[in-house]
């Protein structure tokens, strides 16, 4: 919010400086963001009057200008401006002057073989907007020439952008700023007193019908004739410019006006048009939520369709203003407006919130209500505007209704116990210059009460504290208060403490587990990758958003796998060749129980990891499936982690025939496979690519093992290794592993290793059948194996397979 300091300073005493001031503010949590020291804007510029104008001899569109700036002599200066002209009151930028919203330093010149001492300027050269395109031209008679311009354009001042926090709705006014300054420095507030409202003559035409009283529990809606539409005095136009609000009528900058200094948001409709839109003399104002596909045209002149979270204010059930956020164009306060109806209302923060999200619209006023506009100050807040109407635009008021369902005023501030002992116990010694001490009753007591709060003493160093009722929304436990106490006390100024005994840190086991698959991946050379967890909707079981930002993530992702292969053909697009990298990220799905959400890891792999390809004259290498399955296995194998791969055809994104399940002590791991020939094409892959996809959560259990986590010492064998070869016709459907299982089971106590060396599937090979052979290793630990201690074990093993699978020996 911009503060400006003159307008500040109507409302609290202030002795410090604007620098001071900042500090003050942003250690109290109210960060300045910027000092707009308005003062060097037209430091310089002076109140001139122009005497003569005559065409300039050497340029069309020049003017040689006689001025007056008050001084002995009178001054020539060139002007090109189209509005200049004589017996004018003008802003001069006298020779020395420094402009610097145009970087621009007056000096004697000549233009178009004329001398020139100085400029007349217009508001956009000293920094204002204007919509004229020209001189500034004052409207005052008799102005004092050569007087400083500052003060007559609202320059005399200096504006704090302050970032208030969302816990402190109050601070979005000046008088809440006003109430926080007095309480930090200590100044004296004095903040203007509304009176009552007289009503001229209770005979209007209006009633109220709230349908949603939970979401606006207090309108009050002011039938106000004999509006004279008109500019606003220089002083209203100049508070509104320092906040950065444009000027509109006198109307509009008095709602504008309440709506800075109390934080109350208004709404002034124009009374003739809202009979005209409500069709009728008789108007009832409403209150409730949208129709689905009810449209309303805004004052920002768009047409909106609104939802059934759209709180809505009527005239006759006829949407006229979306509540809260923004008035209707249909029914705006324009210069023909001769009567208003003023709203002022209280909404609900959370309905406000929805609609306004909704709407795809943030204004000052939903800005307001999102964060808790002041329950207990409404009506103080109408009267107000009401008053500057009577006396800014002649304003009669003639009839008012009020529908007020808020709780009752006992409630709008409540009590708190306060510990002494309990705030010296959270916030620690203070520093007394050379010693240290603690906060005493005193200091508590005039802390809390410079913020409005009433202490009442209930007990040996405790006390029952009320709350007051623009602070009630923050201050809710002990502790709020404690922290009231922290902030204005100062948090420089208590003892920085540390730990008596510092311990070290330590990571969680699966924070130890998931970056060294980070490592271990990235070792395999894989990059990892991070994707949204939003996607388009369209599959089964996709858990939808109902509040998306946009229509292409309205729907979290039901695997990692589809992401992955959208990258890959987006790198390829690129220019940037395959794609070789992983991901952990969590999915989403719907079951009939409910949502459920699990931590996945997968992959693609299918770029040539290799550097060199001078060997291939410049061509990649397609990686094969074996490669891809290598690069699991690796780093399973760092892991000391056994998985098995089971052929598994159940993802159609995947090619039927190269496709695996993983499992992991029975217990199933993922997949892994090639992408579908079908989808490699649409997606212009190239013909090897592979992906993977694993549950985090099953990893990390298998993981969680002594056995694997702590490495065991196995001791090896000095004594020379005996290796026999057997090779077998065996039906493809039996696999390599489960062939391997018996082997390893049959040669228990001898068998070091087993290794498949060949497969060969084509002549003299039986059909449905393949050609394997195995080289198995025999090793003792305590001696050197005879021929007559191996023989027989390896029998048992081609015993076992012939018995097993019923495959043909071939040696």
């Amino acid at each position: 919010m911009r503060i400006s300091l003159n307008w500040l300073r109507e409302l609290v005493e202030i002795k410090l400086s604007p620098e001071e001031l900042a500090e003050t503010l942003t250690i109290a949590g109210f960060e300045v963001e910027d000092i707009e020291d308005r003062r060097t804007w037209a430091n310089g510029v002076v109140v001139g009057r122009v005497l003569e104008r005559q065409p300039h001899p050497n340029a069309d569109k020049l003017s040689v200008c006689t001025v007056d700036i008050g001084a002995d002599e009178t001054v020539n200066i060139v002007c090109g401006a189209a509005n200049v002209r004589a017996d004018i009151y003008v802003p001069v930028a006298t020779t020395g002057t420094y402009l610097p919203n145009i970087d621009l330093k007056i000096k004697p010149a000549k233009l178009r073989g004329v001398s020139s001492n100085g400029m007349i300027c217009s508001l956009k050269e000293l920094g204002l907007p204007t919509d004229i395109d020209g001189i500034h031209i004052f409207t005052q008679e008799n102005l004092p020439l050569g007087s400083d311009v500052r003060p007559l354009l609202g320059l005399e001042d200096v504006i704090l952008d302050v970032a208030t926090t969302a816990n402190r709705a109050d601070a979005l006014s000046m008088v809440g700023i006003a109430r926080e300054v007095a309480a930090l420095t200590g100044g004296k507030l004095s903040i203007p007193a509304t009176g009552e409202v007289t009503i001229i003559k209770d005979t209007g035409n209006l009633g109220l019908k709230i349908s949603e009283p939970q979401a606006c529990p207090a309108y009050i809606g002011t039938v106000i004739e004999q509006i004279k539409i008109a500019p606003s005095p220089e002083w209203l136009k100049q508070r509104l410019l320092a906040a950065g609000v444009r000027p509109i009528n006198n109307v509009v900058d008095i709602t504008n006006f309440v709506l800075l200094e109390r934080g109350q948001p208004l709404h002034a409709f124009d009374s003739d048009r809202l009979k005209s839109v409500a069709g009728g003399e008789n108007l009832t104002i409403g209150v409730r939520f949208a129709d689905a596909g009810e449209t309303l045209k805004t004052l920002d002149g768009q047409t909106r369709t609104l939802s059934i979270q759209n709180l809505l204010i009527t005239a006759n059930h006829k949407a006229v203003a979306l509540a809260g956020v923004m008035g209707g164009e249909e029914t705006e306060v324009h210069q023909g407006t001769q009567s208003l109806v003023l709203e002022a209302a209280l909404f609900d923060s959370v309905a406000i919130r929805r609609s306004s999200r909704s709407a795809g619209l943030r204004s000052e006023a939903s800005g307001r209500y999102e964060r808790g506009v002041n329950r207990a100050e409404l009506e103080i807040a109408c009267n107000r505007a009401l008053s500057l109407i009577s006396e800014l635009a002649a304003g009669v008021i003639v009839h008012q209704e009020v529908s007020d369902h808020r709780p009752d005023s006992s409630t709008w501030s409540h009590s708190i116990a306060l510990r002494l002992d309990r705030v010296n116990e959270v916030l620690g010694p203070i520093e007394l210059g050379v010693e240290t001490g603690v906060l005493e009753a005193q200091d508590v007591e005039k802390i809390l009460t410079a913020l409005g709060c009433e202490l009442v003493v209930s007990g040996d160093r405790t006390w029952t504290v009320t709350v007051p009722p623009y602070r009630y929304r923050d201050l809710e436990r002990e502790i709020d208060l404690i922290e009231e106490i922290a902030r204005l006390y100062g948090y420089d100024k208590f003892c920085d403490t540390l730990p008596e005994k510092a311990e070290a840190g330590y990571l969680p086991l699966d924070q130890e587990l998931i970056r060294k698959l980070r490592a271990y991946f990235r070792a395999e050379g894989l990059t990892e990758l991070i994707h949204y967890s939003l996607v388009k909707p369209g599959e089964s079981q996709q858990v939808i958003l109902t509040n998306p930002l946009f229509a292409e993530y309205s729907a979290l992702r039901t695997d990692l796998i589809a992401g992955l292969i959208d990258a890959c053909q987006y790198n390829i697009e690129q220019g940037n060749g395959v794609l070789n990298g992983f991901e952990i990220g969590r999915i989403f799905w719907r079951e009939e129980e409910g949502l459920e959400e699990a931590e996945m890891l997968a992959g693609i792999i299918g770029g040539d990891s290799t550097l060199g390809k001078w060997s291939r004259s410049g061509r990649e290498q397609p990686i094969t499936w074996f490669e891809a399955k290598g690069i699991l296995e690796s780093v399973f194998k760092q892991f000391s982690l056994l998985v098995e791969f089971q052929p598994e055809n159940r993802d159609s994104r995947l090619h039927p025939g190269r496709t695996a399940s993983l499992w992991v002590r029975g217990n199933r791991l993922g997949t892994f496979g090639q992408v579908h020939p079908q989808l490699r094409k649409e997606k212009g892959l190239p013909e090897a690519v592979y992906v993977f996809q694993l549950s985090l959560d099953v990893l990390l259990n298998a993981l969680d093992d002594d056995n694997v986590l702590v490495p065991k010492f196995n001791s090896y064998s000095t004594y020379p290794a005996s290796d026999r070869d057997i090779a077998f016709f065996a039906p493809v459907k039996v696999t390599v592993s489960e062939i391997e299982k018996v082997i390893t089971k049959a040669g228990k106590g001898l068998l070091d290793s087993v290794e498949l060396f060949d497969e060969y599937r084509g002549e003299h090979v039986p059909e449905g059948q393949r050609s394997l052979a195995f080289r198995l290793v025999y090793r003792s630990s305590d001696r050197t194996l005879t021929e007559n201690e191996v023989e027989p074990v390896h029998n048992k093993v081609r015993t076992a397979l012939v018995e097993k699978f019923g495959v043909s020996l071939r040696s």
